[in-house]
């Protein structure tokens, strides 16, 4: 059933990693705002492993239930090939693409030393090629349309994490992923902002399979009729904004959702600063910064940290 606001009538969004959990919150609340969404997923397991196009399918199953419009890819996103035919689904199925959310990744965690290359390559290329495949293909047609004449109001949504701006003890690979996706997005804001797109980020907390076990206390279901704070429902509609024309002006910024709390987060600024106004020796740059440290913040701490 459609919101009576209708923030994204007429437009068509793609949703990766949109079989479970976030994903799957922010493609139906996209189409209950009016949005015609393809329901990208592979359907493997929490660390990546297996592959079906049933969860895919389920949620597809659902918006038209409701009386939406969606269709499901099961496309490799992190593929050049299958993040392509993201694109092309959305253009052959509903005739334009609109809004990108990249949402789709899995966990494999271990303390660094402990951590496998195969391991590493693995959540890097998800998360972070994950997000630059689809966001490339996304933009080159939106590009094209620029350079028709058919300027676009197209809009990109990222998700990092609270670890890719803190760290987080044992998952270092997850963590650098994370923290990559925030630089892809400050660049691609910087230089797709001429061809009429915007692209921001989100940084989530909210209860999925790959934070259930992780952070099980925190992630924990109350009891009933209390507010779910970690219902993944309540990052999407941050998300449905962002994804709409409503959020015009709105680019390269980096969001905190958790629960009813949402968090403009200021990422990397100059903090106190030193100029000698020639080369320091190593002790005077140690005195410094020594001194330096003392009038500055002191950092927040890594997530997982005791």
């Amino acid at each position: 059933m459609t919101s009576p606001t209708a923030l994204c009538a007429g437009r068509v969004a793609a949703v990766t990693g949109a079989g479970r959990g976030l994903g799957r919150a922010h493609a139906l609340a996209l189409a209950a705002e009016g949005a015609k969404v393809v329901v990208n997923d592979l359907g493997v397991g929490p660390d990546g492993s297996g592959a079906g196009d049933g969860p895919a399918q389920q949620v597809v199953a659902e918006i038209r239930a409701a009386g939406g419009e969606a269709v499901a890819h099961g496309g490799d996103i992190a593929s050049s090939e299958g993040a392509a035919s993201l694109v092309a689904t959305a253009l052959d199925s509903f005739g334009r693409l609109d809004t990108l959310v990249n949402n789709a990744g899995f966990l494999r965690d271990r303390m660094l030393v402990n951590l496998d290359e195969d391991d590493w390559d693995a959540v890097m290329r998800v998360h972070l090629k994950g997000h630059f495949l689809p966001l490339k293909h996304a933009a080159a047609h939106w590009r094209a349309e620029a350079k028709a004449g058919r300027t676009p109001e197209a809009r990109v949504v990222n998700t990092s994490s609270g670890a890719g701006l803190l760290g987080s003890v044992g998952q270092g690979n997850y963590a650098a992923a994370k923290a990559g996706i925030v630089g892809l997005t400050l660049v691609a804001a910087a230089e797709m902002g001429r061809y009429g797109v915007q692209v921001n980020a989100i940084a989530p907390a909210a209860r999925t399979r790959m934070t259930e076990e992780t952070f099980a206390a925190t992630m924990a279901a109350p009891g009933e009729g209390a507010f779910d704070a970690m219902a993944p429902e309540n990052v999407s509609p941050l998300v449905v904004w962002l994804g709409s024309a409503a959020s015009a002006g709105v680019t390269g910024r980096v969001f905190e959702a958790e629960a009813g709390r949402i968090t403009v987060m200021e990422g990397w600024r100059p903090g106190p600063t030193a100029d000698k106004g020639a080369r320091w020796s190593p002790a005077e740059a140690g005195a410094a910064v020594s001194g330096l440290l003392a009038g500055a913040e002191t950092p927040q701490p890594v997530y997982g940290a005791h």
